[in-house]
């Protein structure tokens, strides 16, 4: 029987994790279920309503706001793991190389310096570019991809790194030796080694440029606002059920995905763990003694 006093600490860890839970998800439920609000108040009960997703349909706005979000989010996504993977290459793959200390320290400084330092600073080199050789024309998806991804490749490289420093390059070496050219040896080896680093990290990614806020208030111009930015906007203005209804459909759509991956994820270890298991059988099989009377 354990003792009291360690059988009253694991019911305190047990209550202090439980009240951490409701503290992250009692407001997201909250949100959901004032979302089917028929009251216009955010705060105040009025009945079932399916009013402001029909209303959402038709908010030109937020629909704008939403496109230009996932146009960035894709974009940004994409080409952070790129420039991450190569990153993380010269990194983990060449010790010695002149400015190498200079180029750790660029690559980390966006994940420490502020973004409201990053923003202005963009801001500034963007206006000073335009006044000098008229490039960009304006502040817009282009700006805003810029300033995305000069953070977002940063989070990426850091997440591929972690990866590449703990794989096998015995696996390479062999796959030389029986033959393989350098690209053969990227694309059938290295690349499906770090394949789940990437998608991490093309995820990462993802959502830190679809959450932003503070970098997109500073590169975004007429035309060209994030949904962040549109909802913050009308917080300041005074929030209606639609942004319930916004962030309820959000919810439900991560949450499904999030559904299916682990899915996903449960059933190829599983055909893994099989494969494994069958290979691990057919190895402990008898050798024919015909085969065994064979000269070598």
């Amino acid at each position: 029987m354990a003792p009291a006093g360690a059988q009253g600490g694991r019911w305190f860890g047990q209550a202090w994790l439980l009240a951490g839970f409701l503290f992250l998800y009692v407001p997201i439920l909250t949100l959901v279920v004032f979302s089917f609000n028929a009251s216009q108040m955010v705060t105040l009960w009025g009945g079932f309503s399916l009013r402001w997703y029909a209303a959402l349909a038709n908010d030109r706005e937020i629909i704008d706001g939403f496109l230009m979000s996932l146009k960035v989010g894709l974009l940004t996504a994409s080409a952070a793991v790129v420039l991450g993977t190569l990153a993380a290459f010269a990194m983990v793959r060449y010790r010695r190389f002149r400015g190498r200390t200079v180029f750790i320290a660029h690559i980390n400084a966006p994940l420490v310096v502020p973004e409201v330092i990053t923003g202005l600073s963009l801001l500034l080199f963007f206006v000073a570019c335009e006044r000098s050789i008229g490039w960009p024309e304006g502040r817009g998806l282009l700006t805003i991809f810029i300033g995305h991804l000069s953070i977002c490749a940063s989070y990426a490289a850091v997440v591929i790194q972690s990866r590449l420093l703990e794989m096998d390059r015995s696996l390479e070496e062999a796959a030389m030796d029986l033959g393989c050219r350098p690209w053969q040896v990227f694309t059938l080896v290295t690349l499906p080694t770090i394949a789940p680093s990437l998608a991490s990290a093309w995820l990462l990614t993802f959502t830190i440029s679809l959450d932003d806020v503070v970098t997109s208030a500073f590169l975004s111009g007429p035309g060209s606002t994030t949904l962040p930015l549109v909802i913050f906007s009308r917080a300041r203005l005074g929030l209606n059920p639609t942004v319930n209804a916004v962030a309820t459909i959000t919810v439900a759509v991560v949450g499904a995905a999030i559904l299916f991956g682990s899915l996903w994820l449960a059933r190829r270890e599983r055909r893994r763990g099989e494969e494994q298991a069958a290979a691990y059988r057919e190895a402990l099989q008898p050798v024919p003694a015909a085969a065994a009377s064979l000269p070598a």
